[in-house]
């Protein structure tokens, strides 16, 4: 450990056990570092909230090896449907349904007790993660040396303080640990307040059908989600003159439901005002303290990447954190987090901010100009999935930033099972000679038949992939690849900044 982290009883503090805390937290768990995770409330929050992950985030799953604990949980989603006020459709999200270059489905629907519970249950493997429940946290001081954390323990009022080398707020909109850090947010300028209606199926309704739907209707517009088993949300706009609370009282829901369910149909789970926001914290990190999650980032449900986002940015963050424990990075590996991060995550809510017109408004036009046109069809939405920020990737060279694809072995496993969370050499074949003399993880064509063809596709012969699937830098011929080769050297497996 270095020194920085000598004094203290943890090398990480998160504050917060939702998806995005537990999800760190079992990443930190796997790299080893002394973890504490301190959550307000005694329980997992039971009604449901967010309902879809992609496949990049099973990928984090299937990381910290609870991808096969969460499968029997989900159901996979054909897409969303965007239709006018009459029925007729404007806009075709369909995904596929067979797995993506990711090694997973592309949409994925959950119920999010389910997945804390796997996700909470999963930091038993790890002896030096510890969770402590019922603890909210009041103050946060840091010196050159560590954080003081600061907590009360709700269950007895005792007040209680650690020390530790870093302290992670995934502690949702209202951060505590963002307000220590002093950062502002900016706002993307849409809040809107949507009626989310969770229901309970009593009986079999097929004709509500499988696919989000998004209803563009000017006077009220509206998105149907099915979720696991009997569940289906409604969110349904709240118009100005109406007051949230009355919007909420189950007559009016019943009222507002009555063109898709009746209470013969379905009982009623919620019924609450939510205001969908887009902002981004101005500064992710201050020191010792870092953001992560709704703390970081509040997103417009319209793309269902509110989660995803923080999944992403504790895949980011971990790493990076474990570099600096082990004594292979500086702490100034971190100031590429917010730099990576916050440009994918900003295309993401503007994206998501542009399908919220296209529901919101007349402007529907204006709205697709997301989408693809095509002939006598429906626009076809197909959304790319945005590039690292400026960080680690060797940014000058192809394909830095953007994902690697999971190669199937070719004894028929999965190939980021062979790799764990770390950096590996993509390469057709080990005979190069600074390859031989070792220290780092190779992959090459002998293991996974993929890899060849996928090199060859994009001139490269070798691809640096980091522990969070992300391509650090490619190499085209053998002097770029020698200086991957120093961007990984077994002293340090971390690459400098480009």
């Amino acid at each position: 450990m270095q020194n920085n982290s000598a004094a203290s009883e943890f090398d990480a503090v998160i504050v917060g056990r939702g998806p995005v805390g537990a999800t760190l937290a079992n990443l930190l768990g796997l790299c080893g570092l002394r973890t504490l995770v301190l959550e307000r409330e005694a329980r997992t929050y039971h009604l449901p909230r967010a309902v879809h992950f992609d496949d990049e985030c099973m990928r984090v799953f299937q990381t910290i090896g609870l991808a096969e604990a969460i499968l029997p949980q989900v159901i996979l989603s054909p897409g969303m449907l965007f239709l006018d006020a009459d029925g007729k459709m404007l806009l075709d999200w369909s995904r596929p349904q067979t797995p993506t270059p990711m090694g997973w489905n592309l949409s994925y629907r959950f119920h999010q007790p389910d997945l804390e519970d796997v996700l909470i249950a999963g930091l038993a493997r790890w002896p030096h993660v510890t969770l402590r429940s019922r603890c909210d946290v009041f103050a946060l001081d840091q010196d050159e040396r560590g954080v003081r954390v600061r907590y009360e323990d709700l269950s007895n009022g005792k007040l209680s303080e650690v020390r530790a080398a870093y302290v992670i707020g995934c502690d949702g909109a209202r951060s505590l640990v963002r307000r220590f850090i002093g950062a502002g947010m900016d706002d993307l300028g849409f809040h809107e307040r949507w009626l989310v209606i969770d229901v309970q199926l009593k009986r079999a309704r097929d004709d509500l059908g499988d696919y989000s739907l998004q209803h563009c209707d000017v006077r009220r517009p509206a998105t149907y989600v099915r979720g696991t088993g009997a569940r289906r949300r409604w969110e349904i706009t709240v118009l100005p003159e109406e007051d949230s609370n009355d919007v909420a009282q189950p007559a009016k829901v019943w009222e507002l439901l009555s063109r898709w369910v009746t209470p013969d149909d379905a009982e009623l789970e919620r019924a609450a005002v939510y205001t969908f926001h887009s902002a981004i914290a101005q500064q992710w990190r201050s020191g010792r303290l870092l953001l992560a999650g709704d703390s970081a980032h509040q997103t417009p449900p319209f793309l269902g990447q509110g989660m995803c986002a923080g999944i992403r940015d504790a895949a980011n963050l971990a790493w990076k954190l474990a570099a600096i424990s082990r004594g292979e990075a500086s702490s100034d590996i971190l100031d590429t987090y917010q730099s990576e991060r916050l440009p994918h995550v900003r295309e993401f809510i503007e994206l998501a901010i542009r399908l919220g017109g296209v529901i919101n408004t007349k402007a529907i036009e204006a709205g697709l100009a997301a989408g693809q046109a095509r002939e006598n069809a429906p626009v076809k939405l197909d959304v790319k999935k945005p590039l690292l920020g400026p960080g680690l990737a060797l940014g000058d060279l192809p394909l830095a930033g953007h994902l690697a694809p999971q190669f199937v072995l070719k004894d028929g496993n999965r190939s980021d099972d062979r790799i764990g969370y770390s950096h590996v050499l993509l390469v057709e074949s080990a005979g190069h000679p600074a390859l031989l003399q070792g220290g780092f993880k190779i992959l090459t064509s002998d293991d996974a038949e993929g890899i060849g063809p996928w090199l060859r596709e994009h001139g490269l012969i070798a691809a640096l992939v980091r522990p969070d699937r992300y391509i650090g830098g490619t190499a085209r011929n053998d002097a770029e690849l020698d200086r991957l080769i120093a961007a990984i050297t077994p002293s340090t497996h971390v690459p400098s900044a480009a």
